[in-house]
């Protein structure tokens, strides 16, 4: 098994948490190599379930990553331990902001990333909380820098967020216009949002509202996707859409 841990901290403080990764799981692509996408599964899950879902789509030329998040208390569940990306209270953009959680994760993605072959696209996506995670590292990869200061160190070329929300919403203007090349950055990643509207975990209000914040915030590159009757879960036609998206937003072979 695969594990990986992050450690965040604040000069010569002692009070920093130490999170550990469970295990990797990884789709090699059955093509030629030209991308390679980190999924994060959502609240409770692990890499595994998605892994497999994600090997049966007409992609060849992507490699996945689906990492598993740290088990950890979180509030929204009465503090119950489980596989989470970073703590939450609500599953809205106005809930309090774990910004030590997500940078770990989202430090911890960059560096899954930042270990592939120089020319291959690098992206990431995800669902409900890792749809959460993933808008957060697009946020990171605009401004430059994470939640804690650091540089972000990669280049990414696509999100993907399904059913999910945009974590740190407040601060998210302020970053993104600190300079023209935030905002040039901001606008030159390719998003694309899909959220159902009967969903009654992470309420649709909250997904449009969340893609709403991002087109305000310099990120027009943004596709916006409703699904009709869709609660907290995925379709075959959401992945399709993903599918077709990731083809030509990547350039992959069989595109024209």
């Amino acid at each position: 098994m695969n594990y990986g841990s992050s450690s965040l901290g604040s000069g010569g403080r002692t009070n920093r948490r130490v999170f550990e990764f469970g295990r990797t799981h990884v789709v090699k692509p059955k093509g030629r190599h030209q991308a390679t996408l980190v999924w994060l599964h959502g609240l409770g899950d692990n890499g595994a379930s998605w892994s497999q879902l994600l090997e049966t789509l007409p992609l060849p030329n992507i490699k996945w990553i689906c990492p598993t998040a740290p088990t950890r208390p979180v509030a929204a569940f009465g503090g119950f331990a489980c596989p989470a990306w970073f703590d939450v209270g609500e599953f809205s953009e106005n809930g309090p902001d774990d910004i030590e959680g997500m940078d770990a994760s989202a430090t911890h993605v960059a560096n899954l990333l930042s270990a592939e072959p120089a020319g291959i696209q690098l992206g990431i996506g995800g669902f409900s909380m890792g749809a959460s995670t993933a808008l957060y590292s697009a946020v990171c990869c605009a401004y430059g820098r994470f939640g804690s200061g650091n540089p972000y160190p990669i280049n990414l070329s696509v999100v993907v967020g399904l059913s999910g929300w945009l974590p740190c919403s407040r601060s998210l203007k302020n970053k993104v216009e600190s300079s023209q090349d935030s905002a040039r950055r901001a606008a030159a990643l390719p998003l694309l949002l899909c959220h159902g509207k009967a969903d009654d975990v992470v309420l649709y209000k909250h997904g449009e509202k969340s893609a709403e914040f991002l087109r305000s915030s310099a990120f027009r590159n943004l596709t916006f996707k409703t699904y009709n009757g869709l609660g907290h879960y995925t379709v075959p036609e959401e992945m399709d859409e993903v599918c077709k998206w990731l083809t030509a937003r990547l350039g992959l072979d069989g595109s024209r």
